[in-house]
């Protein structure tokens, strides 16, 4: 296992550089297991994330805003998916 789990693996940005470089996009973030129970903990509670929980999870998990929202929006689509 990477010892940067929870860190993007390429540079990130929809945005293009200029017509002559291809768009990059950001590769999946590899969550630890520890982040994994700690976002799964962090639903059960609560199924959708204000702004300052957001925030307030992902500087404890060290992780980006936007990946908390992106965890938590494919995590209510797989629970929708199971029902």
């Amino acid at each position: 296992r990477p010892s940067g789990a929870g860190q993007p693996v390429a540079e990130e940005g929809p945005e293009c550089p200029g017509p002559e470089e291809p768009c990059r996009r950001r590769l999946r973030t590899a969550f630890s297991a520890e982040q994994i129970s700690t976002l799964e903990s962090s639903f059960q509670r609560q199924q959708y994330l204000g702004a300052a929980e957001r925030r307030q999870l992902a500087g404890r998990m060290r992780l980006s805003e936007v990946q908390i929202k992106t965890w938590f929006q494919n995590r209510r689509m797989k629970l929708k998916r199971q029902l």
